[in-house]
Parts: C-alpha cells; structure tokens; sequence
C-alpha cells in the first residue's frame, strides 16, 4: 500500500471545504457588506477561519501534536464538519495513533461518502491495520465511480492480495490490463500470484503474454527461462534463452543461464564454453558469475577441468578486483592445486574487502601454518580477534603462534582463553591441552604442564605430540623415568621408523643409564640422513662417551656444530673433550 501522507493543495483545499461548510446565505453577505458592525455570526465564522489556518501551520510544520488539539476545537464549532474530522485523522496518522484515526477518519467519510480524500484516507487506514474487507469495500466505490482511475485498480488488487483473495486480485489486474494493456507490473503481479496458487502454466502464459506484447525485449525470454528453471523444467527453458541470444548475442544472463543448464546436465565442455562468454563480458555483475562459476567446480574430475576453472577464476578477479566472493574462490581453487602462499594471498585480499567473513579468516590462519609462517600467524590472528573476539580458534592460532616463537606466557594467555571459548569444537580441547603442556614447560611451571597432557592423553592415548614431548621433558627433569620410558615405548612401537621419536626414546634409555640400548636406536634414528638433526647426533655423542668410545664421540659432536640445533653445552664439549651435562 502507498504512504499515508499530505499533500499541500489538499490541504489547501481543506481549508477552502471547511469555510464553505458554515452556511451563510447571499443575503446575509449583503447586509454584512452595508453594515460596518460585525455580527455575531460573522466573528464566530472569522475565528473558526483563524483556528483553521493557525492548525494548518502547524501541520505544515510537521508538529501534529500541536495541530490536534486545534483541530478538535474545530470540530466542537461544528461536529458535522466532515473536513475537521479528516484533519484530526491525519494528525493522528501522523502521531502513529491508528486506531483513533480510524476513528475521526470515519466520521468524515460518514459525513461526506463523495469525496474522495476521505475515502481514501480511511481506506488506507483500514489496510494499515489489516482491515481488508473494509477497505476493499471502499476501494471497490471508488473504481466503481472512477473507472478512469488506474490508481483504485492497484490499490484494490493489493488489498485482495493483502487478505488472500488472489482470486479477485486477478480479475482486478485483469479489468485493469483491459483499460491499459498489456504492462510489466501488472502481469509480473499476477504471475506471482499465480505460482502462489501453485498455477505455474498460468503463470508462465503470462510470461509469454508479455513476449508477445514486447517481442523485442530480451529481458523478457530471459525472465521466462529462469521461471522455468526454478520450477525444475530444464529442457523447456533452452529455447527462450537461444532465441534471446539470436536478438542479442551479447545478452550475458542468458549465457549465464546456460551455462548453468549444461552444468546442471554435466555437460562441463558446453558448460566452459559459455562461461568463458560471460567471463569475457565487464558489463555483467561478479554476482552471477560467482554463482555459475561456484556450481561449476562441483563438476571438475580432470586436472584439465581445475586448469579451465582456474583460468576462468582468474579473469573473474581481474574483472572484478573489488569483489570478496572471487578472490576466495580463485583462493579455493588455487588450494585444489596445492599453491598455498597464492591462495592466502587471495584469502587475504578478500580480507581486506570484506573483513567479517569468519571462514576466511580461518582459512588464512590454516595457511600461515601449513606455510611455517609463524609471524604471519601471529598478525593474523590478532586482526581476526580484533574482528571475532569470541572465537576459540583464532585464540588457538594465537597462542600456536606465541608459542612457536617462545612467548610462553603470552601462548598460555592465549591458549587458557582458547579454551573457553572452544565449545563448539570439543575435539580441540586435547590439542589446546597438549600445546599448554609445551608453554607451561617452557615457563618452568612442571606440575601444571604435567596435568596438561595427562588430560591431553585422558582425550586421547594415542596423541603422538603429548607421547614425545612428555616423556622427553620428564626425561630431561630425571623425573618419573618410568612413564617416561612407557610413553616413549609405546611412541616407537606406533612410529618405527620416526629420528625424533627414536631420538626420543634414546634419550629416556641414556637418563636411565641404558646406554647400549640408547646406541641402538640412535643409530637407527640416524639412517634417515634427511630427517637428521643436530640434536640427534649431539645425543649419539653423548652416548658414545658414556661408552668409553672418547675420539669418536668428539666426532659427532663436531658433527652436531655443523648441523645446528645443538644445546649450549655442545661447545663446552668439544672444548674439553669431555661430557658436560646440565
């Protein structure tokens, strides 16, 4: 329904309605013209003229609670006035107070049922307040006086609507369409309401009335295609769509549509031919494309496939640089093709464009890892807490990050406030434990990093990281050597082939003074010449003292320097010749 408001010459008119409402005959004109003294009639009619006037002021003003109480006044001068009721209405229209509006809105039309502001404003009113059978019974006098009024016409139909009469909306369009024509309002109406009555025949012979009518205009097969695909009816929707493209072969929705027919039909070679069109086209909206495009790489088997895709894509982001959705989607399929820092790169430019996209975010921060960026990860991840707060994973990549780089109180922080926040995602609650297991360590704080992965391991027994580094820290302490050694066994058994865990385990058998056995598995650890460490070897010559075997043992940790990855005490050593232990 149209706005309820005032216009300035109906106000105007008003004015002029309510001073001829008080009867004052020729004659008595006359002889007020000859007689200088003013009657009393004559100064009642000229106070009522300035009650209206000054209530029309501020009316004018937009200041209706001041315009009211005037306008009631005026009604107590006259209570037949059928103009002041209309006026005290359209002040408490105005001050959202329907129900009296109604009220006073109704006097007036009772007053005078042939004019046609008052019909209106009650009309208008009773649909406000969804009372439609009172105001179709209105607009239905109006059409019926003013057939001409086109105007009457929509605002019935709409009313019948309103009420779920679509039945008489119909035939109300129908009447209209006869005075008019055909037009693109009124048939787009009355093809919903159509398809509300689950007609959808109807509803589409509408839509090639409307062809008929307009046989130049593209936007209409267009129009009628997507009703067609909407409603499952594929094969239909192709015809409408080529003839749209024989009056304008650049006509890109079509293309669109399409292609998405052909992807629908897996027809991915036809499907790529059309997209490349609509990619080609500046003028289209990134909208469809990502639309298209986003159902098409639900198709792709071939590594040929991902290449088109990725190229097509590629032109979507250099056609729309602004637009977030096709830099994530060049993101997404640069992931399927195992280019890690590019696609980062786009999730970060989608960033930039549009920063509340949560899984975004999440996959930037999944990318700073897979990539060792631990910098990167920790600037990310504050941006995406500055955005999501209340986000346990992006405090778990915050503290990853602190703890990477050895910030271990700041990881704890992190990491404690990770875990609160986490209760969506129950299964991370044993890796957030393990890592504060790592940060608590590292601040020397044993009893609470033991607890830690004690209930990292309650979750899961099997937790690779907790077995090693556990057992390897209570190793290093000289305490509970035999967990050490269970958790270590059990790390090496699962993982045979694993230098570190090996290492691992060698260390708790060196602690243990099992010096032999630490040789064996050392020297196992250290077949895998790629995986090697300084670490691994600077143990190997440790042992290899502890063996008596002194020359050789300077050896390895010569070896060790060169590697990197050493202990402090590692100089010292080679210094001396001999074992130094902290």
């Amino acid at each position: 329904m149209r706005t309820v408001y005032l216009k300035l010459t109906v106000l105007i008119c008003l004015v002029l309605t309510f001073t001829l409402a008080v009867p004052v005959d020729a004659q008595r004109r006359k002889d007020r013209e000859k007689q200088p003294e003013k009657s009393e009639e004559t100064g009642i009619r000229l106070e009522e003229e300035s009650v209206t006037a000054e209530g029309m002021k501020f009316m004018m003003k937009d200041e209706p609670d001041r315009a009211l109480p005037i306008f009631e006044k005026m009604v107590q001068f006259n209570p037949q006035n059928a103009a002041a009721h209309y006026l005290i209405a359209s002040a408490l229209i105005k001050l959202e107070k329907f129900d009296d509006a109604i009220t006073s809105s109704k006097k007036a039309y009772d007053l005078d049922k042939e004019n046609i502001f008052y019909a209106q404003q009650l009309a208008e009113l009773y649909a406000k307040r969804r009372k439609y059978p009172e105001a179709a019974q209105i607009y239905e006098s109006l059409v019926a006086k003013n057939p001409e009024n086109i105007e009457y016409g929509i605002e019935l139909a709409a009313v019948y609507v309103f009420n779920d009469q679509f039945d008489k909306a119909i035939e109300t369009y129908n009447t209209l369409e006869k005075s008019m024509g055909v037009t693109e309002e009124i048939t787009h109406q009355k093809q919903q309401l159509y398809l509300r009555q689950n007609n959808l025949d109807k509803a589409l012979a509408e839509a090639k009335k409307l062809i008929a009518a307009e046989p130049a205009e593209v936007g209409y097969r267009v129009e009628l295609a997507e009703m067609l695909i909407a409603y499952d009816r594929i094969v239909e929707a192709v015809v409408p769509l080529e003839e749209a493209l024989k009056i304008n072969p650049d006509e890109a929705q079509a293309h669109v549509l399409l292609a998405d027919i052909y992807r629908r039909n897996g027809d991915v070679q036809k499907c790529n031919q059309e997209l490349k069109l609509v990619f080609a086209n500046p003028n289209l909206d990134a909208d469809p494309k990502i639309r298209v495009l986003t159902g098409y790489l639900t198709m792709l088997k071939t590594e040929t496939e991902l290449n088109e895709a990725v190229a097509l894509a590629k032109q979507l982001v250099e056609t729309h640089p602004n637009e977030s959705k096709a830099n994530v989607i060049y993101g997404d399929l640069l992931m399927r093709q195992g280019k890690k820092a590019e696609a980062r790169d786009m999730y970060l430019k989608a960033a930039s464009m549009d920063p509340a996209v949560f899984q975004v975010w999440g996959a930037i921060l999944q990318l700073d890892g897979d990539l060792n960026q631990v910098d990167s990860m920790l600037v990310h991840s504050e941006k995406a807490l500055e955005l999501f707060p209340n986000q346990g994973l992006f405090w778990y990549s915050n503290g990853t990050a602190h703890l990477m780089k050895k910030n271990f109180k700041e990881a704890i922080s992190s990491l404690e406030e990770s875990l609160k926040l986490i209760g969506e995602q129950p299964q991370m609650v044993p890796v957030i434990h393990a890592q504060l297991g790592d940060a608590y360590n590292g601040i020397g704080e044993h009893e609470k990093s033991d607890a830690a992965y004690e209930l990292a391991l309650k979750a899961n027994p099997d937790n690779d990281h907790v077995l090693n580094n556990y057992s390897y820290f209570l190793s290093l302490r000289k305490e509970k050597l035999d967990l050490a050694l269970k958790m270590s066994e059990k790390l090496v058994q699962q993982h045979q082939n694993n230098p570190t865990y090996l290492d691992t385990y060698a260390w708790v058998l060196y602690i243990r003074k099992d010096y032999k056995k630490a040789k064996e598995f050392l020297e196992k650890a250290m077949l895998d010449s790629n995986s090697v460490s300084g670490t691994i070897v600077e143990h190997y010559g440790d042992v290899l003292f502890k063996l008596g075997e002194r020359d050789n043992a300077v050896a390895q940790w010569k070896k060790a320097k060169r590697m990197g990855e050493t202990t402090e005490l590692l100089d010292k050593k080679i210094a001396t010749g001999a074992l130094h232990e902290q």
